[in-house]
């Protein structure tokens, strides 16, 4: 067992929802808010639920700005790395179409060698692998359960140059550059432009009107700035270019509609739907980052947690589910959700502040889930007692 940390996120008891019950009203989830507000000093902060497949609330608090606007369900927040799981599922759109093989090895995609391609600042530095075969072995199987074996990016690396770390489809390893790899393999070898063909395919159908992987000036009228750690504001990034990995702009009110659109496993096959959440991948660290620690001794490893395609699946007392999260220095987002009754809690926040209150607050809505948080969010835990 791990115990929740001494700290902030000890001190919060928000109360848990038995696993059978009927979910928290919209009065109770905005309780619910306010005291994870209040405990963790965010400033900000949206709730969506979604219960059979269905979008049942989605609420927002608090400010958006320093100036105090009010934060809405019309806000336009970072949507971060959540923006994966939106491209992964858009990916397992091509697959049904019969436009992409989940285990075809992206090089054959390509007109030219990848490393030929050289160091492209709008997706990666396939030059840096010149001399390596191993992109050839790259598959869209491999991105998505992130076991490409890249760093999360190559500016990472000791002296910035992109590498592999490991055969690709060995083990789990964050890297958001593997992301963009399966972008560039879309955008030159089936000449898609990944930010059109998602809006067409997915944001415009689902009546996601404010959500684009790229900056909008019409955003600027109800846009969310964002707090850090230290209580300091940092201005929205109007992100000018498309990267799968996470350059996604979005409200609360947008992505409950993808939510509950993916829980029904909306505009997939029953087939392509089932592989998303599946667990592909066993997961053998201890915690997802740093991305390229050492893998955890059997006995330490969190039993049922894998990666799917785009999201992370484990299991609980209420059964199997699945989760990702978003985080940059002034955001913190995440996305848990159950398959047995569909239903899933979506929490997005301008205030990284309110990622402490994310644990108590999912399982306050959804109880007892068995949600991995210890290894998403392990500076929030104590190590085992």
């Amino acid at each position: 067992m791990r115990r929740i940390g001494v700290g902030i996120l000890g001190a919060m008891t928000f109360g848990l929802a038995p696993a059978s019950a009927r979910l928290p009203d919209a009065a109770a989830i905005e309780r619910l808010a306010h005291k994870a507000m209040s405990e963790t000093g965010a400033k900000g902060l949206a709730v969506a639920v979604i219960d059979g497949g269905q979008v049942r609330s989605a609420q927002a608090f608090g400010a958006r700005n320093a100036k105090g606007d009010p934060l809405t369900t019309r806000t336009v927040m970072y949507g971060a790395s959540l923006t994966k799981t939106l491209f992964g599922y858009y990916v397992l759109m091509l697959v049904d179409e019969g436009r992409l093989d989940l285990d075809r090895p992206l090089g054959t995609m390509l007109p030219q060698p990848l490393a030929d391609y050289g160091n492209l600042d709008a997706y990666g530095n396939w030059g840096d692998l010149a001399g390596d075969e191993r992109w050839r072995q790259v598959t869209a199987r491999h991105v998505l359960t992130h076991s490409v074996g890249f760093a999360n990016f190559s500016f990472l690396e000791p002296d910035g140059k992109l590498r592999f770390h490991f055969d690709p489809g060995v083990r789990y390893a964050y890297s958001g550059e593997g992301i963009l790899l399966l972008q560039f393999a879309l955008d030159r070898g089936l000449k898609f432009d990944t930010g059109v063909e998602m809006e067409r395919r997915l944001f415009r159908p689902l009546g996601m009107m404010s959500t684009s992987l790229k900056w909008r000036p019409a955003f600027a009228a109800n846009l969310a700035d964002g707090w850090k750690a230290d209580g300091s504001v940092e201005p929205h990034d109007e992100r000018s270019r498309v990267r799968a990995a996470g350059s996604m702009d979005t409200t609360i009110g947008d992505l409950a509609r993808f939510t509950a659109a993916m829980a029904r496993g909306w505009g997939l096959s029953k087939r392509a739907r089932a592989e998303m959440s599946k667990p592909q991948l066993p997961i053998t660290t201890r915690s997802q980052f740093p991305t390229l620690q050492a893998e955890a001794a059997p006995q330490d490893r969190r039993a049922g947690l894998a990666a799917g395609l785009g999201v992370i699946a484990f299991s609980g007392r209420q059964g199997r589910g699945f989760m990702k999260g978003g985080h940059n220095d002034s955001t913190a987002n995440t996305l848990v959700c159950l398959e047995k009754k569909r239903r899933c809690v979506l929490i997005m926040a301008n205030d990284v502040r309110a990622e402490a209150a994310f644990p108590s607050l999912v399982r306050s809505i959804l109880g007892d889930t068995g949600v991995p948080y210890e290894w998403e969010y392990p500076n929030l835990f104590k190590d085992e007692i």
